[in-house]
């Protein structure tokens, strides 16, 4: 790879070829006992990659991403943070070592080996010379390649480098115009930087207002308008940093404050992402009746009918934040950051209540506490109108963000901070007063915030991380909860984080707790693909082990064993995972995982519904879900009992094979089954099943068996010529094998062309054929069917 005069990463196109419920008081003991257990963990090696993610990456570019992701390879989580990674990418000679440790498929030994060669040589003119010096080998290298960038030594202060890109989608029948995203970047000045995204939107409403004649709300029809949801000025050094518009920011463990997706952030960081095209249609007809006699789509072909969605982004931060990297003080150094944001953000109508009827809207037996409805504004304000469903309302409260954080570093490895925030919300609903129910992410009923200490310590092959935090809201307040059983106020939350490497193996061991009125939403520490009111780092105390390392040169394991309890109700569960890949050959290398998880280990059998997963994420499912809350539920059962009453399991197995036939071609077929808990599914009549969850219902004959989904995949990938990219991939789904009018049974198959002229512009088309079926009644009515879909990316590096 070349010394680049320009901040560029190497281009996804270009030959690789780089190597050759708790009180406080109850919550401060369990803060100290999990204190204790850790410090007992530290005695033995253990360790974990520096970013954990369920399996190898090698990528070139988002759509690859999108596909692991949609595979289950990787988890919504992963997913946002490489597709976030992937558009900023990461300075080989400057980033810090917490930025380092976000690149795929590096361990804490190969990070700290990275730096310790980038003293000794000053600058790394060519990645390459990290295989040379045997720091990683070239396999690594290439797989993070996507990631990384070099700028050139001492360029002209007023050199200029930057990049545009354009992404249309469309789907054949779709008579809107094509969904679009046009987004730039441009450095100068040495450390001047920006950017901006601009998106046009086709679904949404607009103009969310009170109706007072109606006591509910009003909106404009969904309609093509241009929006700019992104955008960022930069000044960044070795010293200082300074930001004006949209960012995230994390610290410490990610417990008091983090919306960066980093494994381990520090500071704050611009925000430019767009997501990928989502992997769903939507369905064009969202009105109920409303105050008609009928739905307009009742009998309008629109009603049956889906189209290509909007490109979707994440609302984070936007205003202003800086940064004081390092000031020398002592035998370390000082680091300070501070930033504040004020944001008109979006909101999922249903997450909405009205507390002038209402007083606590996690009574779900009083009507007064359903979302309020959303009348499509008429021309003519009292005209009879219909209702609008499943949408996502715009500009609904100002979000006012202000925090901070202060650390001291002895070492690179070892510190200590202090972190904290606070947030408060202002309705911007024309005089309504709004709030929010307690599904949604965000505390109801006022401000809220938090403060917390974190510190780290690292020698040789250990690293040892903690953070304790208290969370504050107003929720106690709001809903006049029992005092005997206090239900919002703040809480208390810990976790603790060892890890260490010693030769190709990785242990890492984490213990946390986290109370029941911890409601944080800025919270993102590890914690149970479950969620409690909103929020994932809630009501859970449990421990995560995982292993990561190769037992031989040819063989990669990744595992861990995640097991977890809700004090509120001292449900267990327990999530594991072991994936084995080896290379038997050049050019054959098969691999084998397992996925097993148990919502309540007490409770099992087929009769228990497992019910949703944290599956796809929000950039890419099209389900309905406001941006800013990512942790979107996939009903894969299509139970209809909550997920969170749901008490099942659900295993599954994939066996897959990558083929090397050439050097310019990789051919990898996967097989895919999986056994889940869905009383609902039955080969004879998959109504009216005995379900534990629901003793009283009508019963009809039994379920005897798990349901079972199976899954096939076939990817091929070549480059007959270095600037010429070709992908095809073939999937064949079919959930709930014995009954095909239950649930999904579709065949996917695409081709991706990409072709890159003089290393600067590139091409690229793709065109994807969904063919539906299962024999559904939604099905055989769904218009287009099967689904043609088109896209065309068009990006230029100057």
């Amino acid at each position: 790879m070349p010394v680049r005069h320009a901040p560029r990463r190497a281009n996804h196109l270009s030959a690789r070829t780089c190597a050759q419920a708790s009180a406080p008081r109850r919550g401060l003991l369990a803060i100290a006992a999990i204190t204790a257990a850790a410090l007992i963990s530290t005695l033995a090696p253990a360790t974990a990659r520096a970013a954990e993610y369920e399996t190898f990456v090698d990528i070139d570019d988002e759509d690859d991403l999108v596909e692991l992701n949609a595979a289950g390879d990787i988890s919504a989580e992963t997913f946002d943070t490489l597709v976030e990674l992937l558009r900023r990418g990461v300075d080989l000679n400057k980033a810090p070592r917490e930025d380092l440790f976000t690149l795929p498929n590096l361990s804490y030994a190969e990070v700290d080996a990275l730096l310790r060669f980038r003293t000794e040589v000053g600058f790394i003119t060519d990645p390459a010379m990290l295989v040379k010096a045997g720091v990683i080998d070239a396999d690594t290298l290439k797989s993070i390649a996507a990631f990384i960038y070099i700028v050139e030594p001492g360029r002209r202060y007023a050199a200029t480098s930057g990049k545009i890109r354009l992404r249309a989608a469309t789907t054949v029948g779709d008579k809107r115009v094509p969904a679009m995203v046009l987004d730039g970047q441009l450095s100068t000045l040495r450390h001047l930087s920006l950017g901006v995204a601009g998106v046009l939107l086709r679904d949404r409403v607009s103009d969310v207002r009170y109706d007072p004649s109606r006591n509910a709300l009003s909106a404009e029809a969904p309609r093509v308008q241009p929006v700019l949801p992104k955008f960022f000025v930069q000044w960044d050094t070795d010293r200082w940093a300074i930001l004006a518009g949209t960012y995230r920011a994390g610290f410490g463990q990610r417990l008091t404050f983090d919306n960066t997706r980093n494994y381990t952030p520090n500071g704050f960081y611009r925000d430019l992402t767009i997501y990928p095209r989502p992997v769903r249609l939507n369905a064009l007809c969202n009105e109920g009746a409303g105050e008609l006699s009928q739905s307009p789509c009742q009998d309008d072909v629109d009603h049956k009918s889906y189209g290509t969605p909007d490109f979707r982004w994440q609302e984070t931060l936007q205003g202003m934040a800086v940064g004081l990297k390092r000031l020398d003080a002592g035998i370390g150094w000082l680091q300070a950051y501070a930033f504040m944001s004020v944001k008109a953000k979006t909101v999922y109508q249903y997450q909405l209540y009205d507390p002038a009827i209402c007083e606590d809207p996690r009574n779900d037996t009083d009507v007064r506490c359903n979302s309020p409805d959303v009348y499509k504004r008429q021309p003519d304000l009292l005209a009879p109108t219909s209702e609008f469903a499943y949408q996502k309302l715009p500009r609904m409260y100002r979000d006012t963000t202000a925090g901070g954080n202060i650390s001291y570093f002895f070492n690179r490895r070892s510190w200590v901070g202090v972190t904290g925030y606070g947030t408060d919300v202002t309705w911007q609903t024309g005089g309504k007063p709004l709030g929010f129910q307690e599904s949604a992410r965000v505390p109801f009923g006022g401000p809220f915030g938090a403060v917390g200490v974190n510190a780290s310590w690292g020698k040789r092959w250990s690293d040892l991380g903690i953070e304790v935090s208290r969370s504050f809201d107003s929720m106690l307040k709001a809903s006049g909860s029992d005092k005997t059983d206090p239900r919002g106020g703040g809480g208390y939350a810990a976790i603790m984080r060892h890890t260490a490497a010693w030769g190709r193996h990785e242990i890492e061991t984490i213990v946390r707790y986290y109370d029941r009125n911890f409601a944080n939403p800025y919270a993102r520490p590890l914690a149970g693909p479950d969620v409690y009111e909103g929020q994932r780092a809630r009501d859970e105390a449990g421990f995560r082990v995982r292993y990561i390392g190769r037992p031989t040169k040819k063989t990669f394991v990744n595992s861990f064993v995640n097991f977890w309890v809700a004090p509120s109700t001292r449900t267990p569960a327990i999530f594991v995972r072991l994936r084995v890949d080896h290379q038997v050959t050049r050019w054959w290398t098969p691999g084998v995982w397992f996925e097993g998880r148990d919502k309540n280990v007490g409770s099992n059998g087929p009769l228990y519904c497992y019910g949703g997963d944290v599956g796809l994420a929000d950039g890419i499912d099209a389900s309905d879900g406001a941006e800013g809350d990512p942790d979107i539920v996939v009903d894969y059962a299509n139970v209809e009992t909550p997920a969170n009453r749901c008490r099942g399991e659900s295993v599954k197995y994939n066996i897959q094979s990558a083929f090397f036939p050439h050097r310019r071609v990789k051919l990898v077929p996967r097989f895919q089954h999986r056994f889940i808990g869905d009383p609902k599914s039955n080969s004879v009549d998959n109504l009216n099943q005995y379900n534990p969850e629901d003793p009283d219902a009508p019963v009809g004959k039994s379920r005897t068996g798990y349901r079972q989904d199976i899954s096939a995949w076939l990817t091929i990938t070549t480059r007959p010529i270095d600037p010429l990219r070709v992908r095809a991939r073939l999937r064949y789904q079919n959930f709930a094998i014995d009954d095909n009018a239950y649930l999904e049974q579709s065949l996917w198959s695409f081709i991706d062309v990409g072709y890159l002229i003089k290393k600067t512009f590139l091409i690229q088309a793709r065109y994807d054929l969904y063919v539906w079926l299962d024999k559904r009644m939604s099905t055989l009515a769904r218009i287009p069917s099967p689904e043609h879909r088109l896209m065309l990316t068009l990006e230029s590096r100057f």
